[in-house]
Protein backbone atom coordinates (compact mmCIF):
# COMPACT_ATOMS: atom_id res chain seq x y z
CA UNK A 1 0.00 0.00 0.00
CA UNK A 2 1.36 3.39 -1.02
CA UNK A 3 0.18 6.80 0.17
CA UNK A 4 0.97 10.39 -0.70
CA UNK A 5 1.09 12.62 2.37
CA UNK A 6 1.48 16.34 2.86
CA UNK A 7 3.93 17.63 5.47
CA UNK A 8 4.59 21.36 5.86
CA UNK A 9 3.52 22.12 2.28
CA UNK A 10 5.60 19.34 0.72
CA UNK A 11 4.29 16.04 -0.64
CA UNK A 12 5.95 12.69 0.03
CA UNK A 13 5.23 9.22 -1.35
CA UNK A 14 5.43 6.78 1.57
CA UNK A 15 5.16 3.08 2.30
CA UNK A 16 5.00 1.17 5.58
CA UNK A 17 8.31 0.97 7.52
CA UNK A 18 9.91 3.69 5.35
CA UNK A 19 12.13 6.31 6.98
CA UNK A 20 12.40 9.80 5.54
CA UNK A 21 13.46 13.34 6.38
CA UNK A 22 10.69 15.93 6.40
CA UNK A 23 10.66 19.65 7.30
CA UNK A 24 10.78 20.27 11.05
CA UNK A 25 7.86 18.89 13.05
CA UNK A 26 7.31 19.75 16.71
CA UNK A 27 7.95 16.86 19.06
CA UNK A 28 10.65 14.70 20.56
CA UNK A 29 12.09 11.33 19.60
CA UNK A 30 9.52 8.61 20.22
CA UNK A 31 6.46 10.83 19.72
CA UNK A 32 3.70 9.64 17.36
CA UNK A 33 2.30 11.90 14.62
CA UNK A 34 -0.58 11.61 12.15
CA UNK A 35 0.10 12.80 8.60
CA UNK A 36 -2.37 14.41 6.19
CA UNK A 37 -3.24 11.92 3.44
CA UNK A 38 -3.84 13.11 -0.14
CA UNK A 39 -3.88 9.84 -2.10
CA UNK A 40 -3.87 6.11 -1.36
CA UNK A 41 -3.08 3.25 -3.74
CA UNK A 42 -4.30 -0.05 -2.28
CA UNK A 43 -3.60 -2.90 -4.71
CA UNK A 44 -4.44 -0.82 -7.78
CA UNK A 45 -7.46 0.95 -6.28
CA UNK A 46 -6.89 4.70 -6.05
CA UNK A 47 -8.57 6.96 -3.52
CA UNK A 48 -8.09 10.69 -4.00
CA UNK A 49 -9.35 13.80 -2.24
CA UNK A 50 -12.36 13.56 0.07
CA UNK A 51 -12.85 9.85 -0.64
CA UNK A 52 -9.61 9.00 1.20
CA UNK A 53 -10.46 7.28 4.48
CA UNK A 54 -6.90 6.18 5.24
CA UNK A 55 -4.70 7.35 8.08
CA UNK A 56 -0.93 7.41 8.05
CA UNK A 57 0.79 7.14 11.41
CA UNK A 58 4.48 7.90 11.91
CA UNK A 59 7.00 7.97 14.72
CA UNK A 60 9.59 10.70 15.19
CA UNK A 61 13.06 9.15 15.30
CA UNK A 62 15.27 12.23 15.56
CA UNK A 63 15.52 16.00 15.09
CA UNK A 64 18.47 16.79 12.77
CA UNK A 65 19.99 19.64 10.80
CA UNK A 66 20.85 19.60 7.11
CA UNK A 67 24.08 20.66 5.42
CA UNK A 68 25.28 24.24 5.67
CA UNK A 69 23.92 26.58 3.01
CA UNK A 70 26.05 29.67 2.36
CA UNK A 71 24.48 32.96 1.27
CA UNK A 72 27.20 35.26 -0.13
CA UNK A 73 26.55 38.86 -1.21
CA UNK A 74 29.03 41.13 -2.92
CA UNK A 75 29.03 44.51 -4.65
CA UNK A 76 31.72 44.78 -7.26
CA UNK A 77 34.38 47.45 -7.00
CA UNK A 78 33.03 48.67 -3.63
CA UNK A 79 34.84 46.35 -1.23
CA UNK A 80 31.50 45.15 0.16
CA UNK A 81 30.89 41.51 0.84
CA UNK A 82 28.79 39.62 3.35
CA UNK A 83 28.81 35.91 4.08
CA UNK A 84 26.06 34.20 6.05
CA UNK A 85 25.08 30.58 6.45
CA UNK A 86 22.34 28.47 7.95
CA UNK A 87 21.42 24.84 8.51
CA UNK A 88 17.82 23.83 7.84
CA UNK A 89 16.06 21.81 10.55
CA UNK A 90 14.62 18.42 9.54
CA UNK A 91 12.76 15.67 11.36
CA UNK A 92 13.57 12.02 10.71
CA UNK A 93 10.38 9.97 10.82
CA UNK A 94 9.42 6.33 10.28
CA UNK A 95 6.03 5.43 8.83
CA UNK A 96 4.60 2.84 11.19
CA UNK A 97 1.16 2.19 9.74
CA UNK A 98 -1.15 2.97 6.81
CA UNK A 99 -4.79 2.11 7.56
Amino acid sequence: MIAVVKVAGQQFKVEKDQTLYVPHLDGNAGDKVDLEVLLVDADGKLSVGDSVKAKVKAEILDQVKGDTVIAYKQKRRKGFHKKKGHRTAYTKIKVTDIK
